[in-house]
């Protein structure tokens, strides 16, 4: 598999686990009674702020997985790979420090951290477009 092939799976993988993360945290406030089993909202608004950050996390990646994960498996349908493998860990490695960051702090500081990650992303994805284009 190529470095874009890894990267792609790295990029579900961390999606899932975030997911199954996020589902054993609601599970063990079901099962303590503290939330009744439909009393969940999406954001997971009215509980902990790190489950709030933890669904927005989650979010993230779901909302990236189209785009970055649709321009890698492209470059990987259309035998292209060679074209987003250089940047491909790079790619999976912002993604991971944005996570990290929206887990771990709200500070200003790590806000901008944060965005700088996924501006990272956003000019690897619009190189990875340009040169897919091309």
């Amino acid at each position: 598999m190529s470095a874009t092939g890894y990267a792609l799976l790295g990029f579900v993988t961390w999606t899932l686990l975030l997911l199954i993360w996020m589902e054993i945290l609601r599970t063990h406030l079901v099962v303590s009674g503290r939330v009744l089993a439909n009393g969940f909202a999406p954001d997971n608004a009215g509980l902990s702020p790190f489950l709030q950050r933890l669904a927005r996390a989650h979010a993230n990646c779901i909302e990236g997985l189209p785009i970055f994960g649709g321009l890698m498996a492209l470059a990987m349908m259309s035998s292209r790979a060679s074209i987003t493998d250089p940047l491909a860990y790079w790619f999976l490695g912002a993604r991971l420090v944005q996570s990290a960051i929206h887990l771990t702090s709200t500070s200003p500081t790590a806000v901008k951290a944060r965005f700088s990650a996924f501006a990272l992303q956003m000019a690897i994805g619009l190189y990875w477009a340009i040169k897919l284009l091309i």
